[in-house]
Formats: C-alpha cells, structure tokens, sequence
C-alpha cells in the first residue's frame, strides 16, 4: 500500500479487485463448461460478460484517479477459487455437481458483495463521486448474480435430492442382489 490513509487503503483495494475479476473471466468459462443445466450455463455464461464489463469499470475508475490499472495478487479470490477447482474435480454428476457450482458462483460473489460494498463506501466518503456511482452499478449487478443463483439453486437442489435418491435406491438393490446371489 503507498500511503497509510483511506485514500492509500482505496486505491490498494481497488487494484485487489481488479485482479481478481481478472481471475474470474478466466475461471468462469471453466464453470460453464461443468454445468450440466443450459440456465446455470447460460447464467454463468451472462456473468462472464458482465465481469469483463466490470474490469472496464475498474479500468475507468483508476484512470480518472490517475493510476495505472494494475493489480495486486488477490489471494482472497484465489483461494476461492481454489476451492471451486476442487469442487469440480470431485466426482459430481449431473444436479448434485450443477449445486456444487452454484454453491462455488456463490461464494465469488458474496465476497466481491462485501469487497465492492466497501469501495463503494470508500469512494464516496473521498468525494469521488464518479467512482462511487461505477461501483454501485458493479455492486448491484453482482447482488442481482447472487439472487438469481439463489433463486436457480432451489430447483437444482431438488434435482440433486431426486437423483441421490435414485443413485440410493440402485445401490440397495445391487447389495441386495448380490446377497440373494451369495447365498443361493
């Protein structure tokens, strides 16, 4: 951080941001590819693009401040990420790994929530009006993210519940045929 003020504090959390919606447009196609629903890819897919639109918005704040548009290593969003690579190499199928995704999407997207709630809040305690209102579209955008998958997640749980119980029932009754064959 340059300077020890709210300023310093500002511009170091915004280069963190920016870094890590950079992070994200390469982990996002990623998470598409996994989704087995055509609306949790198509929405992964639409948040993709927003999230480009959103390093443009970092860019323009920046530039108006007068700073390189740069980033600093967000470890935060790293090992978000992390943990949704290990999700997806887990040996999910079909509902159960699309709610583990939403589950990963999730998680982003309520730490950008808090990380642009507080930048937002920032800029306009400096008078930098310009940044505040870029910041507020960004933060509006990622909460109207996080409620679609909310709303997303209530029918791909229920499928996921539906098919444990399916995958449940074929596991019984292949140790019950084995038994009945053992003991013939």
């Amino acid at each position: 951080m340059k300077e020890n003020t709210l300023r310093g504090l500002f511009l170091d959390e915004l280069r963190d941001l920016y870094d890590a919606e950079n992070r994200l447009v390469k982990a996002l196609p990623k998470m598409a590819k996994a989704a087995n629903s055509d609306e949790l890819r198509s929405g992964i897919e639409t948040h993709l693009e927003q999230t480009k639109e959103h390093v443009e918005r970092l860019k323009q704040i920046m530039s108006s401040l007068d700073e390189k548009p740069s980033g600093k290593k967000c470890a935060g969003m790293i090992g978000i990420l992390q943990e949704g690579d290990e999700m997806l190499e887990e040996d999910f199928d079909g509902s159960v790994k699309d709610a583990a995704l939403i589950s990963a999407a999730q998680r982003v997207e309520h730490y950008e929530i808090a990380a642009y709630g507080c930048v937002r809040t920032w800029a306009k305690e400096l008078g930098e009006e310009e940044a505040a209102e870029l910041l507020e579209k960004t933060l509006t955008e990622e909460k109207e993210t996080d409620e679609k998958l909310t709303e997303l997640a209530e029918t791909v749980n229920q499928e996921a519940v539906s098919e444990s119980s399916g995958s449940e029932e074929e596991e019984e009754e292949k140790t019950v045929s084995k038994r009945r064959g053992a003991g013939a």
